[in-house]
């Protein structure tokens, strides 16, 4: 039997130091295409010192971030993608499992699940290597997941110091029980996490029915609903149970606070509070939290306003709003991004000192946000009040944007959200502004109308006040109207409509007397013959063979040197026509 080796163990690495393999790995998973290829040349060289010995993972991780990078030039067809995808994927399985695999050889789904490697991910590459080839998303989604894997169970390993032996690539079969004790580990590990979640969840829950119980009591009382009374003893066991469990567990309140019944309130719970519950009582394109639902939460949020917390709470915020919710999750998600927008306001933190009205806001010191990090993930996240957080984040940037590049991605997102950018609507006070939506034309057309009108108007006295201009005399064109523009149709086949037809009873791209039926603008009968079948007279077109039978002076009016077209020419060119 041989004896078991308690000692250290020397590793020959590829790397240098540990400075480059944190560069590599950090290039690698940057999303960055320019990056990552300077990354790949550095594992080339790896693979050079290395040899036979590369890591599994390294050469793995390799293959899949080229397949990323090709994909993001975007010069490769769908179907050549998934066969880059695939065949980095089938490795992976196979190199993966290929070490556990014993004198009886066992199936890659048990292989997999003792390294937790998920079902889906083996079935996708049967699928790759049997069966018809899959899509390119389940490809891109299988990349996403290796990779993620690869830095959980490979790359952040070995920055601890934890390097595995049987990661190498000309290693020998993995130690069974090593296997189920890892195992072991991943279970105990998640059941902590279940655990956790459980915990903070039921903390949560405590809290909400004690804050209830505080609000129903001032309502017998007849108190004010925007000043709510100090904690009570229950409340301040809790908030105290919550402050000791979140040094611990910050991530997992961030993950539960955005959930349904805490800070993303129900319909019952906003009925609870007296506030109307339905969507036409809010205003999605400026999103503003009741005070009342901000005083519920106050308290909670105090206990944990570091800044680590808040920004991880926003990071959940936003990815929260990424997933397209609807309703009013979407609209309390805005609310509480801008409400933690305001708190950080260079301007309200003034006036909230000045008035000492510091205790109803979650901090009150001035937070060192990722501003950059905030204007993707909202740009990321786009919504009705997309262009309102944008301004907030905007106007308290400490290396605000370019007033250009401010204005380009507010519009942006106004079109995508079919909202304004402004505080005012981008269109009718400026003639100049280009037209988006069919919105913006019909403002401009109020606004012009009424220009027009407070110019009449005041070539007259004030005595002499003009009724405003009915609908038929806005859409009657005068006559250098319809010049100017029969003027400009000259030589197509359309013209300038004069009837008088209400076109406000038809919609965009419909006009008087079409039906529904949309074969009603198809061909009834067609078909080709070749430009031969014309009666074209090519005998009267002057056949010259050359540029010397032609006149000095003929080359001279034309203006064009060289050969002409012969008579030849022409006729192989006609040959390769067809008409209608």
């Amino acid at each position: 039997m041989k004896k078991k080796n308690t000692g250290k163990t020397r590793h020959v690495v590829a790397w240098m130091n540990k400075a480059e393999y944190e560069h590599v790995m950090e290039y690698l998973y940057s999303k960055e295409p320019a990056l990552q290829k300077h990354a790949l040349h550095r594992i080339s060289v790896w693979k050079g010192r290395f040899g036979q010995s590369t890591p599994v993972a390294v050469e793995s991780t390799a293959d899949l971030v080229r397949c990323q990078v090709l994909d993001s030039t975007g010069h490769l067809e769908a179907s050549d993608l998934v066969l880059l995808y695939g065949m980095a994927l089938v490795r992976f399985v196979n190199l993966i499992t290929e070490r556990q695999q014993k004198k009886v050889a066992r199936p890659l789904r048990s292989l997999a699940r003792n390294i937790n490697i998920p079902e889906w991910v083996v079935n996708l590459r049967h699928d790759l290597t049997h069966r018809r080839l899959p899509s390119l998303k389940w490809c891109r989604k299988g990349c996403g997941f290796v990779l993620d894997w690869l830095h959980q169970e490979y790359w952040s390993r070995q920055m601890g110091g934890q390097l595995v032996e049987d990661w190498n690539s000309s290693s020998g079969e993995e130690d069974e029980e090593e296997i189920v004790k890892r195992h072991e580990r991943d279970l105990l590990n998640r059941q902590k996490d279940i655990e956790a979640h459980k915990k903070v969840r039921e903390l949560l829950i405590s809290y909400g029915q004690e804050q209830f119980q505080t609000y129903e009591e001032l309502a017998k009382q007849g108190g004010q609903h925007d000043v709510w009374p100090d904690a009570s003893a229950d409340l301040s066991w809790i908030l105290t149970q919550i402050k000791h469990f979140a040094t611990e567990a910050r991530d997992i309140f961030a993950d539960v606070s955005v959930q349904d019944g805490f800070l993303i309130p129900t319909a019952e719970q906003l009925e609870s509070l007296d506030i109307d519950p339905s969507e036409d009582s809010v205003d999605v394109f400026a999103p503003c939290l009741p005070r009342v639902f901000l005083h519920f939460w106050l308290p909670f949020l105090k206990v944990l306003n570091s800044s680590i917390f808040i920004n991880l709470i926003l990071d959940k915020l936003f990815a929260e709003l990424s997933n397209e919710p609807s309703g009013l999750r979407a609209y309390y998600i805005a609310c509480w991004i801008s409400e933690i927008l305001l708190c950080n306001s260079k301007s309200e933190l003034k006036a909230l000192k000045r008035l000492k009205l510091s205790k109803e806001r979650i901090f009150v010191n001035r937070l060192q946000f990722p501003w950059r990090n905030l204007i993707s993930a909202c740009v990321n996240a786009p919504c009705p009040a997309t262009p309102f957080l944008l301004r907030q984040i905007f106007s308290d940037m400490d290396n605000p944007l370019p007033h250009e590049a401010q204005q380009n991605l507010l519009q942006v997102c106004s079109i995508y959200t079919q909202g304004y950018h402004g505080n005012s609507s981008p269109g009718p006070s400026d003639p100049a502004q280009p037209v988006y939506t069919l919105q913006n034309l019909q403002e401009r057309l109020k606004s012009n109308a009424s220009q027009n009108r407070d110019t009449h108007s005041s070539n007259h006295t004030p005595g002499s006040l003009q009724a405003p201009p009915t609908e038929e005399l806005q859409e009657k064109l005068s006559a250098e109207t319809v010049q100017e523009r029969n003027s400009a149709l000259r030589g197509s086949a359309w013209s300038v409509c004069t009837d008088k037809v209400p076109w406000k009873h038809y919609p965009l791209g419909k006009v008087p007397g079409q039906p529904e039926d949309p074969s009603y603008l198809m061909v009834e009968s067609c078909s080709t013959f070749t430009v031969f079948d014309q009666q074209v007279e090519l005998d009267q077109l002057p056949q010259h063979h050359s540029n010397r039978s032609v006149p000095p002076q003929t080359r001279g009016a034309s203006g064009s040197e060289g050969l002409l077209w012969t008579h030849s020419d022409l006729s192989r060119l006609k040959a390769g026509l067809k008409l209608f």
